[in-house]
């Protein structure tokens, strides 16, 4: 199993964070943030419900007030537990009770709320009902970076996930692949991921020849040849935090385009790297990784963006697309994935997890970037 060491969140940590976002909110112009199960709530309370279901459960974060944790009664002993809770009050409600009566006591009634992403329409309904002249925005939309800048704790995690990966990696390549199932081969992605210390994998993708022209093709029954190229794009949770890598294995000798083509690839991944730095804005990685494909006659044929921010989910803001000027910041993690996708033929993608740092970026994953020959 990967080496590295846990780290534990305090109570000062989730305070810390809720203050953080309170400011922030403040900032935008927002009364407050309304944070419903997920993993806005994670990140901010250390706090996981037992179970998702129809009853509110919502963080209240306005600056200069206290924050205060809405939970259902049955449901309070488990909130107390959380690691952030000594850093906030807990109200709780009973059945028979509104729970959105209680919610609308805190809140401005006249105030514009930043609210989760996965809130349900039920609760937002509801709560508007209560506060008729309130208005709200999701809190991506509202605070796009409030989870993007990652502390040092927070970077020790990310890059034990990363490397995590890179482990799993090292030992797929091994395995055989000629004559098995797509599914099989994920199958033993998934394994080495939970085996190195992942307690959630989000995907394994392995797309073999032509299903290697579709970026998000699932593991599917195709049995794959020798002569393939074999998109491999996987990762998940490691102690709550977010690998996801991308390699391209050959199955026997490629062909010189084949090769020709990775190489391109190779090549704008590098190209995105050597982007990164304080200042720069996200879209310049794309520019950077977008303009080696366009050049080398490849420009069509790279149909997604560069790069997503990663950390207590897979995909989060920013994104390195064109139009997107948000400015790094040290701190902040996301991939460089460029690709390559020649429909009914085969497809090439290489990504690293890369984070900002003081004077240009880092990679969190380090296996060979070269064009690796399976059997």
């Amino acid at each position: 199993m990967t080496a590295s060491t846990a780290v534990s969140f305090t109570a000062d940590d989730y305070r810390a964070r809720m203050e953080r976002a309170a400011r922030a909110a403040a900032e935008a112009g927002l009364a407050g943030l309304l944070v419903a199960p997920g993993p806005d709530l994670v990140w901010l309370t250390g706090y996981t419900p037992p179970a998702v279901t129809e009853r509110l459960t919502l963080l209240v974060l306005a600056a200069g007030q206290d924050p205060v944790l809405v939970v259902p009664a049955l449901e309070a002993p488990d909130a107390l537990r959380a690691a952030g809770a000594p850093a906030l009050t807990l109200r709780d409600w009973t059945d028979g009770k509104d729970p959105y009566a209680a919610t609308a006591a805190l809140l401005d009634p006249a105030g514009r709320f930043g609210i989760s992403d996965n809130a349900w329409a039920l609760h937002l309904l509801a709560l508007l009902r209560a506060l008729p002249g309130s208005s709200f925005a999701s809190l991506t939309e509202a605070l796009p970076m409030l989870r993007a800048v990652k502390d040092a704790a927070e970077l020790e995690l990310m890059a034990a996930a990363g490397a995590a990966a890179d482990a799993a990696f090292e030992e797929i390549r091994a395995v055989p692949f000629a004559g098995r199932r797509e599914s099989e081969v994920a199958a033993d992605l998934d394994r080495l991921l939970r085996r190195h210390g992942h307690e959630q994998v989000d995907f394994t993708i392995v797309a073999s020849g032509p299903n290697g022209a579709d970026p998000h093709h699932e593991a599917g029954d195709r049995v794959i040849a020798r002569g393939d190229m074999v998109v491999l794009d996987f990762g998940g949770l490691r102690n709550g935090y977010g690998s996801d890598t991308s390699r391209t294995v050959h199955v026997g000798a490629p062909t010189d385009e084949e090769r020709r083509v990775h190489d391109v690839v190779r090549a704008a991944q590098e190209a995105g790297f050597r982007a990164v730095r304080p200042g720069a804005a996200c879209q310049d990685v794309d520019r950077a990784a977008r303009a080696v494909i366009a050049d080398a006659g490849y420009g069509d044929h790279f149909i997604h963006r560069t790069g997503h921010g990663i950390g207590v989910t897979t995909h989060e803001p920013p994104y390195m697309i064109e139009g997107e000027e948000q400015p790094l910041v040290p701190g902040m993690c996301f991939s460089v994935e460029p690709g390559i996708y020649l429909p009914g033929r085969f497809g090439v993608r290489i990504e690293d997890i890369v984070t900002v740092t003081e004077d240009g970026g880092r990679r969190l994953n380090d296996t060979t970037r070269e064009l690796v020959i399976v059997e």
